[in-house]
C-alpha cells in the first residue's frame, strides 16, 4: 500500500462552526466563536490499514505553494512524535465537546501507535510510504527516547476515555503500557545517582539522557495514568521524576535566568520544555507545594524575560568566577512547538492560583501565532488551518505547513479557548491587528 496514493480524508471539520469555549461570557457569533481549525490537520490525515486493524496517522511534511504532502527523506511519511500528539488533540476536543467523532479519530491514531510498539515495549518512531516501519534510522529505533515517551503520554491520557467507552481498546492500552513499564523501572532505579559536566551542571541519572526535557514528557504521562489510576510504585516514581526536573532549574527571581529549567546539561531550549506543566500537575497530585513554587518561578519569572527578548529558541548558560552567565544564545528558528509550553503552564498556573495575570500572560504568549513576534506576521491561519513551521529570522517564515507546526499550534489555541481571561487577551490582539490593516 503507498499511502501518499490514498485519496484525502474528505471529512473537513470547519472549526469556525464548533462552540468550543464552555461557559464563555463573550457574546461572539457562532461563525467567529473559534480559531481552532482542523482542515489542514485533517489535510495531512490517512486512514491505512495495519496487520487488520485500520489506523489513522499524519503525513509529517507540507510544502509551500501547494501543501501536498512530502515524504522526509531517510525518515518515512509518519511518525509516532506528531501521532501521538494528535492523540492528545482530538483526546482533548472530545473532552470539551463530548463529540464521538474525536474520540473515533483517538482510537484509530492510537492503534498506530500501538503497532509500532517493539517487544521491548518501547515504540518504533517512522513509517515508510508503503507503511513498513524504519526500524535503523536513530531517531525510530525502540529507544527510551521522545517517541516513545509521546507514546506513553497519549496512551495515559487516553485510558480513561476508552474505560468507560470502549474497555476492550482500553485492555489493549493498558497492555501496551505493561510492557512500557520496565523501561520506567529501569530509569527510577537510578535515583538519586547524578553526574556533573566539567564546568559543574548537575546530570540527573534517572531522567532519559539526564536530560529535563525528555523527562518532563514522561512525567506528563505519569501524571495522566495517576490521575486516574492508584499505584504507589509508580507514584513513588511520580515524585523521583519532579525531583529530576527540580535539579536542573537554574536562577531566581532576581538571578539569571531568572527560574528557567534546564533542558539537558548547561542549554535551555524552548521546543519540548514542558517542565513547568508536568511539576505543577504533580504538585497536585502529590501534595507537594514545593513542587508548584518551583515551578511558578520559571512562570512568573523567567517566561516575562523571553518575551521581552522577542522569545528565543535555544539559550547556553556558562559559569564565570562562580556566577551563570549567558553563552551562545539562539533566537531562530522559532517554532510553534517553542510556544506551546509556555502557554501550557501559564494556564496550569492560573488554574492552581487563579491569578488572572498568567492567564493573561498565556494569551500574550498565543499571540505569537498571530504576528506578535520578530517579523510581525502571523504564522497561523485560521481560514485554512496551518500554522507556518517558523520563523527563520527578522525577516524570513519557512512557509511550509507540517503536523508538527500545525499540531501544536492547535494545541494552543484549544487550550486558550478553554479560559476566557487568555482568550480574550487574544481577541483584543486581533482586533488591534484588524485595526492597523484598515489604517
Amino acid at each position: 500500500m503507498n499511502i501518499f496514493s490514498q485519496p484525502w480524508n474528505k471529512h473537513v471539520l470547519v472549526a469556525a462552526v464548533l462552540l468550543l469555549v464552555i461557559g464563555c461570557r463573550n457574546s461572539i457569533p457562532p461563525a467567529e466563536n473559534s480559531l481552532l481549525n482542523f482542515a489542514h490537520l485533517e489535510h495531512l490525515t490517512r486512514q491505512a490499514v495495519m496487520d487488520g486493524d485500520t489506523v489513522a496517522l499524519v503525513l509529517i511534511y507540507a510544502e509551500y505553494p501547494d501543501y501536498q504532502p512530502v515524504e522526509a527523506s531517510g525518515e518515512g511519511v509518519a511518525c509516532v512524535d506528531d501521532v501521538a500528539r494528535a492523540a492528545v488533540l482530538y483526546l482533548r476536543q472530545y473532552r470539551f465537546t463530548g463529540k464521538t467523532v474525536y474520540l473515533q479519530r483517538v482510537r484509530k491514531l492510537l492503534q498506530f501507535v500501538l503497532h509500532l510498539q517493539a517487544r521491548n515495549g518501547r515504540f518504533y518512531n517512522f513509517v515508510y510510504r508503503d507503511l513498513q516501519i524504519n526500524r535503523t534510522r536513530h531517531n525510530s529505533r525502540p529507544l527510551a527516547d521522545w517517541w516513545s515517551w509521546r507514546a506513553f503520554w497519549a496512551l495515559s491520557e487516553a485510558l480513561p476515555a476508552f474505560s468507560r467507552h470502549d474497555p476492550a481498546f482500553a485492555r489493549q492500552i493498558e497492555e501496551a503500557m505493561g510492557r512500557f513499564r520496565p523501561t520506567l523501572d529501569s530509569l527510577a532505579a537510578l535515583f538519586p545517582q547524578n553526574d556533573s559536566t566539567p564546568n559543574g551542571f548537575i546530570i540527573p541519572r534517572w531522567l532519559p539522557h539526564g536530560a529535563a526535557d525528555q523527562g518532563s514528557v514522561l512525567l506528563l504521562g505519569l501524571n495522566a495514568y495517576l490521575q486516574h489510576r492508584r499505584d504507589s510504585t509508580l507514584e513513588s516514581y511520580q515524585e523521583i521524576f519532579a525531583r529530576g526536573l527540580l535539579a536542573l532549574q537554574q536562577g531566581d527571581s532576581t538571578r539569571f535566568p531568572y527560574g528557567a529549567f534546564l533542558s539537558w546539561q548547561n542549554v535551555w531550549h524552548a521546543w519540548g520544555n514542558s517542565q513547568a506543566t508536568a511539576l505543577i500537575q504533580a504538585a497536585r497530585q502529590l501534595n507537594q507545594p514545593e513542587f508548584f513554587r518551583r515551578a511558578l518561578r520559571e512562570v512568573k519569572h523567567f517566561y516575562p524575560y523571553l518575551v521581552k527578548q522577542g522569545y528565543l529558541h535555544q539559550l547556553e548558560l556558562v559559569r564565570r568566577n562562580g556566577q551563570l552567565g549567558i553563552g551562545r544564545v539562539r533566537r531562530f528558528e522559532q517554532i510553534a512547538y517553542d510556544i506551546r509550553p509556555l502557554v501550557t503552564a501559564s494556564l496550569e498556573a492560573y488554574r492552581t492560583t487563579g491569578r488572572e495575570a498568567y492567564a493573561r500572560l498565556a494569551g500574550r504568549l498565543a499571540c505569537w501565532l498571530f504576528g506578535d513576534n520578530a517579523t510581525g506576521k502571523a504564522l497561523y491561519d485560521p481560514t485554512t488551518g496551518r500554522c507556518y513551521d517558523g520563523i527563520v529570522n527578522e525577516k524570513e517564515i519557512n512557509l511550509n505547513s507540517g503536523a508538527e507546526s500545525t499540531i501544536e499550534a492547535l494545541l494552543i489555541l484549544q487550550a486558550v479557548e478553554q479560559c476566557p481571561p487568555a482568550r480574550q487577551v487574544v481577541l483584543e490582539f486581533l482586533t488591534s491587528q484588524t485595526g492597523k490593516n484598515k489604517h
